[in-house]
């Protein structure tokens, strides 16, 4: 029988634990998804589909689809830990390297796209794959149709606008605003009834305005947040990003209620290491209706990934205590 992560250590379970949505994209949402295999088996994935850039973007613009990128990376972390499900999770994320038209090319991305064009349902298809890798849980897009990305970029004093999820991820100088185009895209109903059916909704860690923030522009997926009754948590990253670099922790809570005022949240989970940029995190994260969680939640190695373990003890210890 599989275990979950308790305050006593590692235990078995009966049950498959609370009901958590995890909202992001990339390597960030990867992160929360391996930490909170260790909570429930009860995870629904919500997932940017702005990308642009590599496979994700060239098939997209051959074929008018989602981009898969981010959807493949979520089901790869929700994979079950069998022989079976990690031998497809590493056949899902081979990316091909040739001198021809598959180069760069990720399997899963393939995959992904060939169930979506066999079954003519975008949720469908995902679940399809998920029963392949075992999963344990569910990954959804965050909108219906594919999104772009619309950034101001400040550069020292001189203002672009830049579009596309890969020009702002890379641009130079302080992103002054984000827009989605469509502006209100629609939003699939299995997303809105597992977050309304959710005892936790998560945001972060990940690329801020192009992975995170994006959830808070659809409209309906935002309001559907603020109806949840659910304990709202927002894990920050480890260290700023390219695009949000020279902002503080408390900066980046304030864009979030800058995009999204009328959103509470409920914890705020920040390693000990941010505390040499955290500026007047508390008293932003209480105006935001937050307690800050100070944990050790960084990698061993220093580096600015999130460990799996430490972070679903930081959520568990989040989670209890609200």
């Amino acid at each position: 029988m599989d275990t979950l992560l308790d305050s006593g250590g590692w235990v078995t379970r009966g049950s498959s634990g609370p009901r958590i949505c995890a909202l992001g994209g990339g390597h960030g949402l990867s992160a929360t998804l391996r930490a909170l295999r260790h909570i429930t088996r009860e995870v629904t994935a919500i997932v940017t589909v702005a990308d642009d850039g590599g496979s994700s973007g060239r098939l997209r613009s051959e074929l008018g689809v989602l981009p898969p990128g981010d959807l493949r990376m979520a089901l790869s972390a929700l994979c079950d830990d069998s022989e079976w499900g990690l031998t497809w999770r590493d056949a899902i994320q081979h990316r091909f390297d040739s001198h021809g038209a598959l180069n760069g090319h990720a399997l899963g991305n393939l995959l992904i796209v060939t169930m979506w064009d066999l079954l003519g349902d975008a949720i469908a298809g995902l679940d399809w794959v998920a029963k392949l890798l075992g999963c344990q849980g569910r990954v959804l897009p965050m909108a219906a149709v594919p999104m772009d990305i619309e950034a101001r970029i400040n550069n020292e004093g001189y203002v672009t606008r830049l579009r596309g999820q890969a020009r702002v991820a890379k641009a130079r100088g302080e992103v002054a605003d984000v827009t989605l185009i469509p502006q209100d895209p629609p939003v699939f109903d299995e997303v809105l009834e597992a977050v309304a059916a959710a005892d936790a909704l998560i945001l972060g860690p990940g690329s801020w305005y192009t992975s995170v923030i994006p959830h808070l522009l659809v409209s309906a997926l935002r309001e559907a947040l603020e109806r949840s009754r659910a304990k709202r948590i927002v894990v920050m990253n480890l260290e700023s990003g390219k695009e949000t670099e020279g902002l503080t922790a408390s900066d980046h809570l304030r864009a979030l209620a800058h995009y999204a005022p009328d959103l509470t949240f409920d914890a705020v989970i920040a390693d000990p290491r941010l505390s040499r940029d955290c500026g007047d995190l508390e008293e932003t994260a209480r105006r935001l209706g937050a307690s800050v969680f100070r944990r050790s939640v960084g990698a061993q190695d220093g580096s600015a990934r999130h460990d799996p373990l430490r972070l679903a003890a930081a959520l568990r210890d989040a989670l209890e205590a609200l």
